[in-house]
Order: C-alpha cells, then sequence, then structure tokens
C-alpha cells in the first residue's frame, strides 16, 4: 500500500511502466497562514495499457481530478495518495488539492520573521517532501519538464528553478508569476521560494551568460555581502564549466538564505536555499566561516551538473551523490578560490568526522540497501557525506586523475538529463583508466570499518634493509578481516645533522597484509 513511506519497490514498479512528460503546476499562496492551493496537469505515458498505480499527493483535501477527461474516484483518499485505475497509453492527468503549509521543513514551508512579522515561503524536496506542495509522482527516475505558475501577495518576490516568463498584476493587490519550463529533471529539486525577501543580482559570462541573484530577508539586508558571494559563485562556474567538460546546465542561477531551515543548503536546479547562518554574517566572522561558506556554495553548484542534471536512478546512489560534492567542492576552493588550504580542512573535520563516524557500532557500509524513504533519511550521516567523499578521494588516486576526469566527462554528455547508477559511471571511469573498478566497490563500498596501515622498517649500516607496509582489518565491525587496496605516496626521509630531508617519494598500490616499498 503506497504511503508517506515510498519504497523501493514501489517506485520501480512505477517507473517501469511509466514515463512522465511534463508538469504544469499553478500554485496558489493567498488563501492564509495555514493552506494553499495546487492544481497539477501532468502528462505521462504508459507501456502496458489498462494498469492501475498511483500518484503521490499529500495534503488537508482533494479539490478535483481528472484523467483523460474522466473524474479520478477520490472518496476514499488517505492524505497521501490518489489511485489511477485502467490507464491509456498517453495520460493527462489534471488535480487540484488543498495542501497544508509546513512548519517542519519538509514541502511549502511557511515562516513569520520576528524581526517585522513579514511571511516567506519556502520549498524543501529531498528527500520525497515535494508532494506535500503539489502532487507528484515523487521518486528520482520520472523525470520530466516543470513549468510553474504562482499566485502570491503583490508586494513579494516569487522564484523558481527557471526565469520568469511573465508577471502580471491582477484584482485583489495580487501578481500572478509565470515561470519557463526546465529541462527534464526530478520532482525533489523542483522549487518555489516567496515573500517580501532583499535581492541583489549580478551574471556570470563563460560558455553562455548566466544571470545571478542572491536573496535574503529583507530584516537581514544590512549584513548581507553579496560580493563575495558572487565572486565565490563565478570562480565556481569558470572552474566546474573547464574541470567538467559542459556549460552550465541550466539558465539561471539564484541563492536563497531561507529561515528555519533543517539542512546546511538544498541544490534545487537554479534555486539553491541556504541555511540563513551560513550565507549571511550577521557579525564579524572568522576567515574559517567565509571558507565554509565557499565550501557550501560550491558543494550545491556541483550538484548542478552531479545530481540534478545526471541523477541517481534511486537513493541507492545518495553517496555518491554528496561524496561527489564534497570532493568537488574541496576541489575547486583548493584551485578556483582564495581558499587554497581546503583540503587540510577537509582532512582534519571532514575526513577525521568519517574515522569517529566508521569505528562506531553504528556504522555502515557507504553503499546501504535503500529500501525505502525512512531508511534514505537515516543516512544522512558522516559515512555517507565525510567517508564517501574520502573514499572517492582514494578513487582519484587509484584511476589516476587525468582519467578520473575524462571517464567524467563522458558521464555526464553521455547521461545528460538522465537517470544513472554507479555502474553507469564506474563503466566510464574503466574505459579511461584500463583498470577493473569491481574489486575496489567490493571492498570500499560494501564493508564498513577502518583499516590500519603502519610502516615496517629494518634498518643495517645506518639505511633501510627493508621497507614494508602492514595493513591490518578493522576493529569495528568485530570478526572483519576486510584488507582493501589503497593507493598511497610513501615518503623516505635520511636525517642530515638537525634536519629531516626527503629523499623521494614513492607512489605505489597497497594491497594485502604486506607490501613492499622499494627503496
Amino acid at each position: 500500500m503506497p504511503g508517506l513511506n515510498i519504497s523501493r519497490a514501489e517506485a520501480r514498479e512505477r517507473s517501469a511502466h511509466l514515463s512522465v512528460t511534463s508538469y504544469v503546476v499553478t500554485i496558489d499562496v493567498c488563501h492564509g497562514p495555514e493552506n494553499f492551493i495546487a492544481k497539477s496537469t501532468v502528462k505521462f505515458a504508459c507501456n502496458k495499457p489498462g494498469y492501475d498505480t498511483f500518484i503521490d499527493a499529500v495534503g488537508k483535501q482533494i479539490i478535483s481530478a481528472k484523467l483523460n477527461g474522466a473524474d479520478v474516484d477520490v472518496s476514499n483518499y488517505d492524505g497521501e495518495s490518489v489511485f489511477l485505475k485502467g490507464l491509456a497509453a498517453d495520460n493527462e492527468l489534471i488535480i487540484e488539492i488543498e495542501g497544508d503549509y509546513s512548519k517542519t521543513g519538509e514541502g511549502l514551508q511557511y515562516s513569520v520573521d520576528p524581526a517585522d512579522k513579514e511571511v516567506y515561503l519556502y520549498s524543501q524536496g529531498e528527500t520525497a517532501y515535494i508532494r506535500k506542495m503539489y502532487p507528484c509522482f515523487d521518486q528520482p527516475d520520472l523525470k520530466a519538464t516543470f513549468q510553474l505558475t504562482v499566485t502570491a501577495p503583490k508586494h513579494w518576490e516569487v522564484i523558481s528553478n527557471s526565469p520568469v516568463k511573465a508577471k502580471n498584476e491582477v484584482a485583489g493587490d495580487k501578481n500572478i508569476w509565470e515561470f519557463l519550463p526546465t529541462p527534464r529533471i526530478s520532482t525533489y529539486i523542483t522549487a518555489l521560494i516567496a515573500g517580501p525577501y532583499y535581492h541583489v543580482h549580478d551574471e556570470y559570462v563563460g560558455e553562455k551568460t548566466v544571470p545571478l541573484g542572491i536573496y535574503c530577508r529583507k530584516s537581514l539586508a544590512e549584513s548581507l555581502d553579496p560580493e563575495d558571494i558572487f565572486l565565490v559563485t563565478k570562480q565556481g562556474f569558470a572552474y566546474f564549466e573547464k574541470v567538467f567538460g559542459l556549460a552550465y546546465p541550466f539558465e539561471k542561477y539564484d541563492q536563497i538564505a531561507v529561515v528555519d531551515f533543517n539542512w546546511g543548503a538544498m541544490e534545487n536546479s537554479g534555486a539553491v536555499t541556504f541555511l540563513e547562518n551560513l550565507l549571511v554574517f550577521r557579525s564579524k566572522v572568522t576567515e574559517r566561516m567565509y571558507d565554509a561558506r565557499a565550501n557550501t556554495i560550491l558543494h550545491e553548484m556541483a550538484h548542478m551538473w552531479f545530481g540534478n542534471m545526471v541523477t541517481m536512478q534511486w537513493w541507492d546512489d545518495l553517496w555518491l551523490n554528496e561524496s561527489f560534492a564534497e570532493w568537488s567542492s574541496h576541489l575547486a576552493s583548493a584551485e578556483g578560490t582564495r581558499f587554497v588550504t581546503a583540503w587540510t580542512g577537509f582532512n582534519s573535520e571532514r575526513k577525521n568526522w568519517a574515522y569517529r563516524q566508521d569505528q562506531l557500532s553504528s556504522t555502515h557500509p557507504i553503499v546501504s540497501d535503500m529500501i525505502d524513504i525512512e531508511t534514505v533519511n537515516a543516512n544522512f550521516d558522516g559515512i555517507t557525506y565525510a567517508k564517501g567523499a574520502s573514499v572517492l578521494q582514494q578513487l582519484v588516486a587509484h584511476v589516476g586523475r587525468d582519467n578520473f576526469i575524462a571517464g567524467l566527462q563522458k558521464y555526464f554528455a553521455k547521461h545528460a538529463f538522465k537517470n544513472t547508477t554507479l555502474d553507469d559511471l564506474l563503466v566510464e571511469l574503466s574505459a579511461t583508466s584500463g583498470r577493473d573498478l569491481k574489486p575496489w566497490v567490493s571492498t570500499w563500498l560494501q564493508t564498513a570499518g577502518v583499516n590500519t596501515l603502519r610502516p615496517n622498517l629494518e634498518i643495517a649500516d645506518n639505511k633501510y634493509s627493508k621497507i614494508e607496509i602492514k595493513q591490518e582489518a578493522p576493529l569495528v565491525p568485530a570478526g572483519s578481516k576486510e584488507l582493501r587496496p589503497h593507493r598511497l605516496a610513501v615518503g623516505l626521509y635520511d636525517v642530515k645533522g638537525a634536519d629531516v630531508v626527503l629523499r623521494k617519494s614513492v607512489e605505489l598500490d597497497v594491497a594485502g597484509a604486506t607490501t613492499a616499498v622499494d627503496e
């Protein structure tokens, strides 16, 4: 039975038979502090005419629903799903719902600024919460174009994934905002942000011109420092377009500081939302805070290519989505901005977080069995983010950076605006590196725990007579015998007077219990 906790099996069943063409969504947010009205017009195909399915629609009540012109029976609506019976080969569903504003940060959030009592809205779709804003097939592999129209108070700004097509004044001191359709994207990265936001604008000129916007509550306007945010944003675009070999895949890029946010940031395509304190500094802060802000900006930007343009088929590859953004943000920070010591911070903070998490009894493999949405939500942790990014860094070393980048560029070009699995990426990396990556995947991604590496030195006549790297299995999980391949640089040093001098550095693959180091 479908419900709030969508299972992987239910999602696979739907995607096996359905392909969604488009969502045309209208939302009216002028109905008071508790509810809003949303109408979805969904065009989709079914490869099994006569098939029954369901659409996700979480709200107070269904106002109306028509499938291919016929009324849909909603008498048994459970507040979560609407059943659709006897599908045709090509279908049009028009469904209108009275939705509930969220006060907990999922779906369409309604917040009041305590400083001036102004109302601000923002959506949060990941993992499967956008169905609380409009009826949809809320799973990542049923991509479609998304076109939004919003009725809002006249003094509000409204932001979505695409540029504004038209804004028209209507009776009752309201405006209707119509946005251009998006490319094919997943539902969880569709977005609506609305309210009397303060905003500033610029543009990035690269392979194409990208309009840039920064938004925050009016009461925070004096604290906003757009110059530095725009600088990092432009540097990020320049770096990623060069490394990824592909222009930014959307038409504009807004960054919005939102109140009452549960996350650090969210990568809605073209409309990234941020925890206010990460984007807007209300007092003097250290350079470390600017570093952290830049890293967050670049993390979300990396998702535009890896996650938004090319998207995981199901949440089994959540780790890859987040790990890639972690790795990319530190790489871009170190090589494309003033924050050249970004990897030092990664090793001292993120990697240490991973080490700590991976030695607890609660540790788990990076690749987890994401059987349903509840399981997915439980896996936004140090293993998924920090260990995943650390292991991805190991993969880059394992195949070689140039091979990794070349494989990544082929992956983006081949799968743009489609869904993939880890195997699709590995195919390209194996082709560019010539390495069989199946053993690496098995031992690094499908097992838990931290290996210990130790040098074993024998010295005779003040010279190294034997140099080995010893590897020990993880202590946690108990009973683990896992010995993994590691790509390392081993430094050999001499003592000359009061100095320790590097003689040479040897790069090698460590495998098994003992690996000899050639002097």
